[in-house]
């Protein structure tokens, strides 16, 4: 991989060296790293975490989890040890905690402190200073949390729990795991029994590990095909022993750019195939595709197989929106494999991708265009005209603006090695939040 000659000094350009192949695994999942960590840390004796994700965003939740009381350590072997302080017995934390980049960590957090008699702040880098906090603070406002914001319900943000907290029954009015997570976790140290109705049905991870832990919690459909998910409040949560499945998230670059790039033949072990976080596989096969299934096994309670993929033609297709809850990290990276299809591709319901670390719809139409590709915007997505297989043009000297994004970066990493010239990204430091080895992986498979 070159340096390129963009004028920032973090500026990288990627190209394809060969086909991507042999076997790899990608790190940890990171939603359920977070998870880990902060359950870990309420419950009662040590919990083990193998597997866990140490990137930057996971390691923002550990440091603020020590903050408020819990004892964590990274042992020799790679494995991380939790001795949890009990529900109920999170401390008021001596500084502000730092989330940096990560939005999970923040609103999931809040659901935490929102029951505790403690005061905390927040605050980020210049990305997750700009997210909307609002969708979190009204339900945590009605479990009885007092918040001061910056204009705009965003960081830093000044968060006082209550020690007399109240149980709601909420129903959440955009799918949103890290809403339904929030207030899942204020119910935690809250008597009596928290409700979260949940129209369109999001990742899952949050009450499967609940339960795990001990939480008694209960998960019903209603005649409107609603979950209705009960947790009943001031549980013991006893210590676990967890084992994390490889990100589908971080799976994804793979398998994309292995579709892409002609002559792959890669494998990628141990991916989460949670059915609330694996429909871009799906979505892929649909355009043609080759993503086999190996070995489909469970661990630590999720679902987990070896993807192995070969290099394909891919066709467009209209996406269909009721899956986006179970891919919306995922929509960048398949913006990317759109771009090379035959025909066209259409994507809508999309407007959650304008709140992310970055407004995801509008970065990719620029990052996409200057590589060659054919994009057109729309309210709530991407209509993508695909090059049939036909390598993008690339960025020439120009480098795509990732917005501090790490999606971002990686897609566009993809995209490069689905180029004739190149695609240089602007800064690749954001990968490191989520993915801290995918350039390492990229190497190791023989794609730069």
């Amino acid at each position: 991989m070159s340096t390129s000659s963009a004028p920032h000094a973090l500026a990288r350009r990627f190209l394809a060296k060969g086909p991507l192949t042999g076997r790899i695994r990608v790190p940890g999942d990171k939603s359920i790293s977070h998870r880990s960590i902060m359950l870990g840390a309420l419950a009662v004796g040590e919990t083990r975490v193998t597997g866990l994700l140490e990137g930057e965003d996971v390691l923002s939740t550990a440091a603020a989890m020590r903050a408020m009381g819990a004892t964590i350590e990274r042992q020799g072997n790679g494995d991380w040890l939790v001795s949890g302080v009990g529900v109920g017995g999170l401390l008021q934390p001596a500084g502000a905690l730092d989330m940096g980049n990560s939005g999970t960590s923040t609103r999931l957090l809040m659901g935490l402190v929102a029951s505790h008699p403690i005061t905390t702040c927040f605050v980020g880098d210049a990305s997750l200073s700009k997210r909307p906090m609002g969708r979190v603070i009204t339900p945590l406002s009605q479990v009885g949390a007092a918040f001061t914001t910056y204009p705009g319900g965003r960081l830093p943000l000044l968060e006082t729990g209550t020690d007399t907290p109240v149980p709601i029954s909420y129903r959440l009015p955009v799918a949103s795991a890290q809403v339904k997570s929030a207030v899942l976790l204020a119910g935690l140290n809250t008597p009596g029994v928290t409700t979260v109705i949940e129209p369109v049905p999001t990742r899952d991870h949050s009450e499967r590990m609940l339960r795990g832990f001990g939480a008694a919690l209960t998960v019903d459909i209603d005649e409107d095909g609603a979950r209705i998910i009960r947790l009943v409040g001031q549980p013991e949560l006893k210590a676990q022993d967890i084992v994390v499945p490889g990100d589908p998230s971080s799976a994804a670059f793979f398998v994309v750019a292995a579709l892409l790039v002609p002559g792959s033949d890669l494998v990628v072990e141990n991916v989460g195939l949670n059915p609330t976080r694996a429909a871009l596989f799906d979505v892929l096969r649909l355009m043609g595709g080759q993503i086999e299934e190996i070995d489909r096994r469970e661990v630590g309670g999720e679902p987990v197989a070896d993807l192995h993929v070969r290099a394909s033609t891919l066709h467009g297709i209209e996406v269909d929106p009721a899956v986006v809850p179970s891919m919306v990290d995922e929509f960048p990276v398949l913006f990317v494999a759109a771009a090379l299809a035959e025909g066209r591709t259409v994507t809508s319901g999309l407007e959650e991708l304008r709140v992310k670390e970055s407004d995801r719809i509008s970065a990719m139409r620029a990052a996409l265009h200057l590589a060659g590709a054919r994009v057109e915007e729309t309210a709530d997505g991407l209509i993508i005209e695909g090059t049939g297989g036909k390598l993008l043009n690339g960025t020439g000297n120009a480098a795509v603006a990732t917005h501090l994004d790490h999606r971002i970066a990686m897609s566009m990493a993809v995209a490069g090695l689905a180029s004739q010239t190149g695609v240089t990204v602007d800064d690749t430091r954001p990968i490191a939040t989520s993915f801290p080895v995918f350039e390492h992986l990229l190497s190791e498979v023989g794609a730069v």
